[in-house]
């Protein structure tokens, strides 16, 4: 048995031919086979060309060949789905000492301890001594404090000329003791025995946003008659308020000054500011 095809391949197309026959007679075979290749080859078309094939009977089946060479690697595949969870390996090795952390939260407070076992007696204080020197660091304390409190006051201003310093003392005293404080610190209750003084007072108290002080002029001693705090009378100069000294009720024996520079006589008991003066070191 065989099989023919006849096969035309043209620019445009193709077309095959084939047939298939068979015969017991070789000798037939032989002659149909060579009439048909010679009908194929015969069938000229325009610019054709022609093709026949003769395809027999299948063979046995050959044996296998040998392994081919290693291809070239594919593409990349897609990835793929996660997998499961692995078992939990075996503990590692103890790493390196860290750095020091930082500082913690202060803890909470601790349970009270067991009290402890009694003392011996101490000696006998002889203690006379020690309080006389405690009594006397007290003392020097509050001289200390008052020092300091005059200080902070002094911060509120000074007004001076060539001979003297003048400071408003802001602490509300009565005259007696605005009178004592300014002595304690070396000087006296301000003393102006002359206009341009007088001025420079009044200036000193409207500056400071105040309204009056104490000065010292005083007639303590002696009812209507005026002297200054180191005892001097008052000579050529004064600055009495219109209708002052009065002293109708008989108790306004110390002197204020007004912001306006006028003086008026108050009570010694009343509590005010105060203005000291103090002398210039002379080099």
């Amino acid at each position: 048995m065989f099989a023919f095809s006849c096969e035309c391949l043209l620019p445009s197309h193709s077309f095959l031919y084939s047939a298939l026959q068979s015969s017991a007679l070789p000798g037939r075979v032989e002659s149909e086979l060579a009439s048909k290749v010679q009908l194929c080859m015969s069938t000229r078309l325009n610019k054709g060309l022609q093709r026949c094939v003769l395809q027999g009977d299948d063979g046995e089946k050959g044996d296998r060949g040998e392994v081919g060479k290693q291809g070239k690697v594919g593409p990349k595949g897609p990835k793929g789905n996660k997998g499961t969870v692995g078992d939990v390996g075996d503990q590692g090795m103890l790493g390196k000492i860290g750095p020091i952390g930082g500082k913690g939260d202060k803890g909470a407070k601790g349970i009270s301890g067991v009290a402890g076992k009694k003392g011996k007696a101490g000696t006998v204080c002889d203690c006379g001594r020690y309080r006389r020197v405690v009594g006397q660091l007290n003392i020097n304390v509050a001289r200390l404090n008052t020092s300091i409190k005059f200080v902070k006051n002094v911060i509120a201003g000074i007004r001076e000329t060539d001979e003297k310093f003048y400071y408003i003392v802001k602490e509300e005293k009565n005259y007696r003791e605005a009178l004592m404080h300014c002595k304690d610190r070396g000087g006296t209750l301000a003393m102006p025995k002359g206009e341009v003084i007088n001025a420079l007072l009044a200036d000193y108290i409207s500056s400071s946003g105040l309204f009056r002080a104490f000065i010292g002029i005083n007639d303590m001693e002696k009812e209507g008659q005026f002297v200054y705090a180191d005892s001097s009378p008052l000579q050529n100069y004064s600055n009495w308020k219109d209708g002052e000294p009065h002293d109708s009720t008989g108790h306004e024996d110390c002197v204020e000054m007004l912001s306006t520079g006028e003086w008026n006589d108050s009570e010694c008991q009343v509590t005010i500011y105060f203005i000291c003066e103090f002398l210039k070191k002379r080099k």
